[in-house]
């Protein structure tokens, strides 16, 4: 995250189809009976993490860290772990602050996130000033020292920071970093695996929620590559800042869906949504459960923890108000977190079944994805042809309230029609079950 604002995309898409698989209404003021009461313990009945970002100079503040204690089990660093903070002169390293939230979050049994290690912006004077082989060498030189100093304590790095265009090229960012050569980003993951083995590796942006966006298509094709050549990526962060003019996007569960097929964790990593009531609250609910929906999203970072602390605080755009009272999108989040693994327990089958095969020889396998209460994840994988039409039939109540990787159309409430759309043979859905856990049917046919 910049210190200044950032150049966010004006998008008309509102967060309907968001909101709609969330259950659109915010639910009630208190958690029900039994369940989680804070943010970080929700999070952990489905096996994720509920973090904020901290600033140093707010630790002796104890209504900040009162609620710090309490609510969260992830912390990131504010700005105390980016380039400019750790090696103010070169090759003179100076942690004092960093280690104050570290030490503070492991001693109370909090996780840390590192950010971040290379990164366009907040660079030292010294490093501003060079260039070429020189600066190559030094940013290699900041990722494996600090990397290594934190080596143990760090969940999960954002190595990089930033490096793509916004716009419609879906290249790179011009930067001082990238004029030193395009495998700039590689040999900082590769720098970064060496120094610190056990931590999750991540590359961080912005403005990449929207699966249609330029920006978005780039940093997926850069982590498409990484995996094929085995370049160490783990994960991928969203920083997910959005308000009025960019509004959660409703393909938002179709992005998180995509990074994480090709076999990195993501993380929504700096969220706030600028607004207030209950349209915010709504829209907090819409994200929280766009990543229960996503098996391989491990976790959400809220960036700051009351209005006032965050950098932007005239947007009001957190979970507590300036006195460190929850608000209304505190409650949604806290009971999408919970209603994300309770309720009414589904099947606990794992095995699939296979639709009789059709012309040609196309077949369609249905295997069952997450559950939670009111809903749950189906994935269909077709074999035999790539220009097949499966039908998915569902029966009442469910309903399919979400698609991704396929183009469908509904031929009634209960049946719809699936093709491919460009992203591979397999797709998936998400059904409103109504209490009826019941598998769809499914069957394909060549086109």
């Amino acid at each position: 995250m910049t210190l200044t604002p950032k150049s966010v995309a004006r998008i008309s898409l509102v967060s309907s189809l968001v909101l709609a698989a969330a259950g659109a209404a915010v639910l009630a003021a208190a958690p029900a009976s039994g369940a989680a009461s804070t943010l970080g313990a929700a999070a952990q009945q489905s096996g994720r993490y509920f973090g904020t970002a901290v600033a140093a100079n707010k630790l002796g503040d104890s209504t900040y860290v009162g609620i710090l204690n309490r609510e969260f089990d992830m912390v990131t660093a504010e700005n105390e772990m980016k380039m400019d903070a750790t090696e103010p002169n070169q090759n003179q390293f100076s942690y004092g602050n960093a280690d104050r939230i570290v030490n503070q979050a492991r001693n109370q049994g909090k996780r840390v996130r590192g950010h971040a290690l290379a990164w366009h912006s907040q660079q030292p004077g010294w490093m501003q000033n060079m260039s070429g082989t020189a600066l190559r060498n030094a940013m290699l030189n900041h990722v494996t020292q600090v990397a290594t100093y934190y080596r143990g304590k760090i969940y999960a790095w954002d190595v990089v920071n930033e490096a793509f265009a916004d716009g419609s090229s879906g290249g790179r960012r011009d930067s001082n970093l990238q004029r030193t050569g395009n495998d700039w980003i590689e040999a900082a993951f590769r720098a970064a695996r060496a120094a610190d083995p056990g931590a999750k590796l991540c590359y961080n942006d912005y403005n990449t929620d929207n699966w249609s966006h330029a920006k978005t298509q780039g940093v997926y094709r850069m982590v498409q590559d990484f995996r094929s050549r085995g370049v160490p990526i783990d994960c991928v962060g969203f920083q997910a800042h959005f308000n009025s003019g960019n509004p959660v996007p409703s393909n938002y569960h179709t992005t998180l869906q995509n990074f994480a097929a090709l076999g990195v964790d993501v993380q929504i990593t700096e969220l706030d949504i600028e607004g207030s009531g209950s349209s915010q609250a709504q829209q907090y609910q819409g994200v929280t459960q766009a990543c229960l929906a996503v098996a391989r999203c491990t976790g959400i970072t809220v960036w700051g923890i009351r209005d006032t602390d965050s950098w932007r605080a005239s947007g009001t755009p957190l979970l507590f108000d300036g006195s460190g009272n929850k608000k209304a999108a505190y409650t949604s989040v806290l009971n999408a977190l919970n209603n994300g693994t309770g309720g009414t327990t589904p099947p606990t089958s794992t095995t699939t079944t296979t639709s009789n095969p059709g012309g040609g020889g196309c077949t369609a396998t249905y295997s069952e994805g997450e559950k939670w209460n009111d809903r749950f994840n189906g994935n269909v994988t077709v074999t035999g042809t790539d220009n097949w039409i499966v039908t998915v039939t569902v029966s009442s109540p469910q309903r399919i309230i979400a698609t991704w990787n396929t183009s469908a159309s509904w031929d009634s409430a209960n049946v719809m029609t699936a093709r491919p759309n460009g992203n591979g043979n397999t797709f998936g859905f998400t059904v409103q079950h109504g209490g009826n856990w019941n598998w769809p049917s499914v069957s394909c046919r060549v086109a």
